[in-house]
């Protein structure tokens, strides 16, 4: 493994080097995101890479055996890059799980500040002073109201009408 990341162009080698957990840590959900997709194309590139060698080599080699241990650089490779993604993407779960947890609680927070507080209410027997408004449906008497009666009646009538004919 050590000598595989030795043989890892600068670039790669410090995309690696930035996926340790030190670094980690003090990467935001933003930046995390930033990095695994980042790793995510460094790890697919490395997999196709391997993938199309592996299957050239075999045509070359006459064997899937033979021409698996001439491409064990690469598949060292993907190896390294499929590790720095897991740390990038467990550590991607973390922040997305926090950040979830403190918009909730801020969420809630609002929602109890706006809610009414009952031991503001005042405490008294209960009783109404007024006897209020009498409740009368004014919808019955609306024309709407009749037409639709009217004719829901007439559908049933309808309904009968057929069932009595058989």
């Amino acid at each position: 493994m050590t000598k595989t990341l030795n043989s890892l162009s600068e670039e790669e080698y410090v995309l690696v080097r930035s996926t340790k957990k030190g670094r980690l840590v003090e990467l935001d959900e933003d930046e995390l995101l930033r990095l695994h997709t980042r790793v995510r194309r460094a790890r697919n590139k490395f997999v196709k890479i391997y993938r199309r060698s592996g299957a050239a080599k075999v045509e070359a080699k006459g064997a899937r055996g033979a021409g698996k241990a001439a491409n064990v650089r690469n598949a060292a490779k993907v190896e390294i890059f499929e590790g720095a993604l897991s740390r990038v993407s467990r550590q991607l779960a973390t922040a997305s799980k926090r950040n979830a947890r403190k918009l909730k609680d801020e969420r809630l927070a609002l929602a109890r500040a706006d809610a009414p507080s009952f031991s503001d209410v005042d405490t008294t027997t209960g009783k109404v002073d007024s006897p209020g408004r009498a409740r009368v449906d004014t919808t019955r008497r609306s024309p709407g109201r009749k037409k639709f009666e009217a004719s829901s009646i007439a559908a049933g009538t309808r309904r009968q009408a057929k069932k009595d004919q058989r």
